[in-house]
């Protein structure tokens, strides 16, 4: 019998979790074999788990999806990675793309899709959303080319944008220095940069603004 395809879920909804876990274990082809709620934890565990999937959501706490399938991508290269979202916009899913993921789901998808889309990305293919096939091939036909206009969100580091996702969820920076594992010093450092180059000047500012890029959801 053909060894079963290893599989890790990471989502930080509990219910859709669940929910996702008993749907792949009904697969006789795959084995769920980690979950976890936040991308931190999942790139502090990709490494253990030895996963041949990583299905993963694009809105998590501590560490944005973007952020950890460029991490993945570092640490286990060998792990293919399948986004599953609600992000419909372009730039997000260009962006998953282009961070190395293999496909990319929205969450309204059946089941059917679902099960599709996970044996194409394990097989070396690029799966996406037909919604989303047709939207990418609409663009490209009109001479869209998406490229991400110079600004000073795109001119944050990973480590900021860590930074500002942390502060938007409203933790201090103790406790965002011992997530990252830097000391406080380091982090009163990233946060004034992010405060010069945001010119924003208050936690409450910092918040807003990464509610409005969607690091935060409210």
């Amino acid at each position: 019998m053909e060894e079963k395809k290893r599989v890790c879920i990471a989502e930080d909804h509990t219910i859709l979790r669940e929910g996702l876990r008993v749907l792949l274990s009904q697969d006789p082809e795959l084995e769920v074999v980690g979950e976890v709620h936040d991308g931190l934890e999942l790139i502090r565990r990709c490494r253990e788990v030895k996963a041949d999937l990583i299905l993963l959501d694009l809105s998590m706490p501590k560490l944005g999806g973007l952020e950890a399938i460029l991490e993945i991508k570092k640490r286990v290269p060998q792990s293919k990675i399948l986004v599953l979202t609600i992000h419909d916009g372009e730039e997000y899913i260009l962006a998953a793309l282009r961070s190395g993921a293999g496909g990319y789901v929205l969450k309204d998808a059946t089941q059917a899709e679902l099960r599709i889309a996970i044996h194409s990305v394990l097989m070396g293919k690029t799966y996406l959303s037909p919604g989303i096939s047709e939207k990418i091939i609409k663009g490209y036909l009109q001479g869209k080319t998406w490229e991400e206009p110079r600004s000073t969100w795109n001119s944050l580091t990973r480590r900021e944008r860590e930074l500002l996702k942390l502060i938007g969820e409203g933790h201090k920076n103790k406790e965002i220095a011992q997530y990252l594992h830097i000391s406080v010093k380091t982090v009163e450092t990233h946060r004034a940069n992010l405060m010069k180059k945001l010119d924003l000047h208050s936690a409450a500012a910092l918040t807003a603004y990464a509610i409005e890029k969607g690091l935060v959801l409210r």
